[in-house]
């Protein structure tokens, strides 16, 4: 579905001064925010990501010349609301990769309000982690090696509890049903509650003779090597989650690995959403003569146009060379701002030279 215009978003002419714009944004946020009864979570989102742009004279000025090819695709327009996911943040929003069958999951959308996760009775430790990519590894995407030591099922017992060769037998306390009753005492009297069983850990069994590496609880810590898909277009903040890769424990179910992504800074490239952004300096006569530069991308070394008469600070849109999307197909694209070198020290032969040209294009504005 093809994206409305954004001056038609917050319902403003494309000259509407910066403070027509923040008043017509603040009036629609308070009509549509989805806290709000009768609000429209996509009416604001929608709302929002046109004010993150329009706000901004740099991104609203390569919006009005490039459309939204030119804010790449503006995903980072400050979708997050309430802050229940501890785990979030992709460019404004808190945005999860779930990766629960070992392959790459599908990308869940901004989360508003929280919410707790479903726990069973009893799980294991959820485990967080660090991995730093380079700007080129985030970009194409990689295959990352992650190496944890934690909770896991005893290797020797395979997570029976039992010595190998002894088996298993009925919990002598809570006669295999993996529960017993307690009596508490209460300020309105005694009452009895049905609990899990401490010695067999809910399992209603118990290991004829407690393996020698874990002692019968079939947990040891071991050593694991996890290998994880990073697909191309992830962003410095997200979080992706691996489920069941956590900490195993007694009787339950393991606990989630969260992967916390961080991307090294570029010396010479920055990313805003879907785009890539660099600098080119061109001398003052290229820019006035026209010129054709080679511009470093992701991709390698791009020939570029640069058409005479070109202003300082003119951007220019590589097609196709910008950052994978994450949520489709095809790529964002990459900006290249101009900068004109004006010289300092200027030779005699070059000072009498601009002024024939300044005495030039006197004579040419007076005919």
């Amino acid at each position: 579905m093809a994206k409305r215009d954004y001056y038609e978003v917050l319902g403003v002419n494309k000259g509407a001064s910066d403070d027509e714009i923040k008043k017509a944004f603040r009036k629609l946020a308070v009509k549509y925010h989805p806290d709000k009864e009768g609000g429209d979570e996509a009416k604001f989102k929608e709302i929002n990501e046109a004010y993150e742009v329009l706000k901004d004279s740099k991104k609203r000025q390569r919006y009005d010349q490039f459309g939204h090819a030119g804010v790449g695709g503006a995903s980072g327009g400050g979708q997050s609301y309430g802050g229940g996911n501890p785990f979030g943040g992709f460019n404004g929003q808190n945005v999860q990769f779930d990766f629960g069958d070992g392959g790459l999951g599908d990308i869940f959308g901004s989360f508003f309000g929280g919410g707790a996760r479903s726990s069973q009775p009893i799980k294991g430790r959820d485990v967080e982690v660090n991995l730093t990519l380079s700007f080129e590894e985030a970009i194409f995407g990689t295959q990352e090696n992650i190496a944890l030591t934690l909770d896991d099922e005893c290797r020797h017992c395979k997570g029976s509890g039992a010595e190998p060769g002894h088996s298993m037998q009925t919990c002598p306390t809570c006669k295999g049903s993996g529960q017993v009753n307690k009596v508490v005492n209460t300020l309105f009297g005694a009452i009895q509650q049905t609990v899990v069983c401490n010695t067999c850990k809910g399992k209603g069994k118990v290991p004829e003779k407690p393996c020698t590496v874990c002692g019968g609880s079939g947990i040891s810590r071991e050593k694991q090597t996890i290998k994880l898909k990073i697909p191309a277009g992830i962003d410095d903040g997200t979080t992706i989650r691996l489920a069941g890769r956590g900490e195993a424990t007694s009787g339950g179910s393991k606990g989630d690995l969260y992967v916390h992504i961080r991307v090294k800074a570029h010396k010479q490239f920055t990313r805003e959403g879907d785009l890539i952004l660099s600098n080119e300096t061109i001398s003052m006569i290229d820019a006035a003569l026209g010129t054709e530069i080679d511009v470093l991308t992701v991709d390698g070394k791009v020939r570029m146009k640069v058409p005479a008469g070109t202003q300082p600070s003119t951007d220019f849109k590589l097609s196709g060379h910008g950052v994978p999307h994450l949520k489709g197909n095809g790529r964002g694209a990459h900006i290249v701002t101009v900068k004109v070198e004006i010289p300092t020290n200027l030779g005699k032969k070059q000072k009498e030279l601009l002024e024939e040209l300044k005495i030039t294009k006197k004579r040419s504005f007076f005919g």
